[in-house]
């Protein structure tokens, strides 16, 4: 009975090891932050989207030399894509949101935008569907607030817009 336990936990790594790589590529889950910056009046966002997620988007749009990491034209094609499936609307108006600019931090590229705030209070109607036109499964949440309990609202494929009160 030892040795049966022995072998098990000798080729466990090996066994379990090699569907980690497999599980790291597609996530198909990313957050966005939404916040009121009352410095500069403004409402930045921020998408976190994994690597391996983005590239196979880039790719399934008919880039195939996508490669977020190494290629700054990449990263900025997927930002304008970011931006196209993600909309906040305050008063029945859409916010005019500019693509700032993108960065990776680990395994996540980051796509920063921003404009003008409506103001803290604020309902806003937002509508997330970044991915979701490639994978079914695609999670998105949305954390909209400031500090340590925003609130979240999550998006899955075909979801329209969902509200909450900017804080």
């Amino acid at each position: 009975m030892l040795r049966w336990i022995a072998a098990f936990l000798m080729l466990a790594p090996i066994t379990f090891g090699a569907a980690v790589p497999a599980a790291a590529h597609q996530q198909k889950a990313a957050i966005t932050s939404v916040e009121h910056n009352p410095r500069t009046g403004m409402i930045e966002v921020v998408h976190s989207i994994p690597l391996h997620d983005a590239e196979h988007a880039l790719r399934h749009q008919g880039q195939k030399s996508a490669d977020i990491k190494g290629n700054v034209e990449s990263r900025r094609a997927f930002a304008r894509y970011a931006a196209q499936r993600f909309s906040i609307a305050a008063d029945g108006r859409e916010l005019e949101l500019a693509v700032l600019g993108t960065e990776i931090e680990g395994a996540s590229l980051l796509v920063y935008q921003e404009g003008p705030s409506p103001g803290p209070g604020t309902q806003l109607a937002i509508r997330s569907q970044v991915l979701t036109d490639i994978w079914l499964r695609q999670t998105n949440s949305v954390n909209v607030g400031r500090g340590t309990s925003p609130e979240t609202l999550v998006f899955r494929g075909g979801d329209g817009a969902k509200t909450a009160v900017l804080r």
